[in-house]
């Protein structure tokens, strides 16, 4: 009955009958997502009418009111095969602004127009395998980059940006052609990195190194919501980007891999934002080569090293261990280097095992993002391992109980998945500079089987990386306590008593005997099988 009288008067009604009847409409649907199927071809006929209308020269507040019906319309993947043509598309690119031409962002009153239209776009695109196919004839990428550039240094446009933005990422989704074109015919990747710095208003110290502030505000809704879809679109730009080829390719992996470090340091409107910004950063730092990393830890500046000297001579003279690794004014120190990014990279992962769920999408990302820094990155593998692998003090519990990072790891090295099971097991495997006997001393020989039957490794000896030979120092107590730890599951037992000094000489000459009366039968037993055997 409401799409019978909508159609009504966008067929013969003027403009603001038409703005009424439809906005009366949006309010009514504006949270419906499954239609009636008796009412399809209706709906089919007020897309069809609404697009009709939004040709004709309507005031802003009617063309919205449009947008907004047509947006929840296009929910139904059903209705859109006829209304999905190349005029149409036409129509919500000149009104997105996505045409050829340089008309600038201006007009503040167009604002709500162009969201609507992007709006709309995204659903179309998304539900529509003809729409998918027009946008590559449209090359609507390209528009999208321009229009891009024309939001990057606005301000109060975030909107506009972000349905941009969620279009990209739709299209380099849905066509790995538009990923090639975006990276390199539309220079995508330095694009969407200085939408990346905007949203994060970076003010940067050194080629690459950013300023944190740590006491200033979190970002707003508008500016994490605009980062986390540059993230994912950026994601699909450098999904097959593992390898450098050109020294070019290294620079701008290098500023991009800067910018994720400012974004793992700084905080959204709430904690689940956070969380998600943090996870999008995450998944695309598993994009950047290796070999760029390295950005992610810096040296300290000179204010920061005379912080840590400071610190260092607080701590006691026989607390050595603890002097590697300094928390002064927030910064995580070790080694002269600057560790915060990787420290909240360590305490992301250790929340998402906490979740005890979705491990394979939500903890395998960070955990190999860590494996493949500590392999290659020797002052990241020696402070992941002082956080994760401290000497060792208390072996009474087995390495898998307990509430520290070590036990939860040693936890997942026997889980029911087996990708979890072994990116967990080769994260502390590398830590360990790939030696059998001191990953053994930490997890016990059951719980690292898997992983060294896998590398064919259950005698012993090491992996085929190449590490610095710095011995580790084992602590007087582990020292102590080694004779009698159990290498099977890792941990101190007490030893078994001996039942022999228990015995009188008596009961020992009796089990004595007993004894050789046993082997005297599996003698006879073992000669009378022979013989049997030579006489058949």
């Amino acid at each position: 009955m409401d799409e019978e009288r909508a159609l009504y008067i966008v067929r013969a009604g003027e403009a603001g009958a038409i703005e009424r009847v439809l906005r009366d409409y949006s309010d009514k649907h504006r949270a419906t997502f499954k239609f009636e199927p008796t009412d399809e071809d209706k709906r089919k006929k007020l897309c069809e009418g609404i697009f009709k209308v939004l040709v004709k020269d309507i005031p802003t507040t009617c063309q919205v009111s449009c947008l907004e019906v047509l947006r929840i319309l296009s929910r139904d993947k059903k209705i859109l095969v006829p209304v999905t043509t190349k005029e149409n598309m036409q129509i919500l690119l000149r009104l997105a602004k996505l045409n050829d031409s340089d008309d600038s962002l201006e007009k503040v009153s167009e604002f709500p127009v162009i969201v609507e239209s992007l709006k709309c776009l995204c659903n179309i695109v998304f539900n529509s395998q003809m729409a998918q196919q027009l946008s590559l004839e449209l090359n609507l990428a390209a528009k999208l980059c321009n229009l891009l550039r024309k939001c990057k240094d606005r301000k109060f446009i975030s909107d506009i940006k972000c349905f941009d933005l969620r279009l990209l990422f739709l299209l380099s989704l849905l066509h790995t052609d538009i990923r090639s074109q975006l990276r390199y015919e539309l220079q995508g990747l330095p694009l969407l990195t200085q939408i990346l710095e905007s949203a994060f208003s970076i003010k940067w110290t050194d080629e690459y190194e950013s300023a944190i502030d740590h006491n200033g505000p979190p970002l707003s809704p508008q500016e994490t919501d605009c980062a986390i879809e540059a993230l994912k679109a950026l994601f699909n730009v450098t999904v097959d980007s593992w390898k450098v080829h050109k020294e070019s390719d290294s620079h701008q992996f290098r500023v991009m891999a800067a910018v994720l470090r400012h974004c793992l340091l700084i905080v959204g409107p709430t904690e689940d934002k956070t969380e998600e910004l943090h996870s999008n950063a995450v998944n695309l730092l598993s994009n950047v080569p290796v070999s760029c990393l390295d950005v992610l830890i810096c040296p300290l500046t000179h204010e920061e090293t005379a912080q840590e000297a400071t610190t260092l001579d607080e701590l006691p003279s026989d607390k050595t261990s603890e002097k590697e690794t300094v928390l002064k004014n927030n910064t995580m120190v070790y080694n002269g280097m600057n560790m915060e990014a990787i420290h909240v990279l360590l305490n992301f992962m250790e929340k998402r095992i906490d979740k005890g769920s979705s491990y394979r999408e939500g903890l395998t990302p960070v955990l190999s993002l860590l494996t493949e820094c500590s392999r290659a990155h020797r002052n990241i593998r020696k402070f992941l391992k002082d956080q994760v692998l401290p000497p060792l003090r208390d072996v009474t519990n087995r390495p898998e109980v307990g509430s520290t990072v070590r036990n939860k790891l040693v936890r997942l090295m026997t889980h029911v998945d087996l990708g979890v099971k072994q990116i967990a097991a080769e994260f502390l495997f590398v830590l360990c500079k790939e030696r059998v006997d001191s990953l053994l001393k930490y997890t016990g020989y059951g719980n690292a089987a898997g992983l060294l039957a896998a590398r064919g490794l259950l005698a012993g000896g090491r992996g085929d990386n190449w590490y610095s030979e710095d011995e580790d120092t084992d602590t007087e107590e582990y020292k102590n306590a080694k004779p009698n730890i159990n290498l099977i599951t890792g941990h101190l037992e007490e030893p078994m008593p001996n039942l022999i000094d228990e015995m009188t000489e008596e009961q020992k000459e009796y089990e004595a005997m007993k004894l050789v009366n046993m082997l005297d039968k599996l003698s006879r037993r073992a000669d009378g099988k022979d013989l049997h055997q030579d006489g058949g």
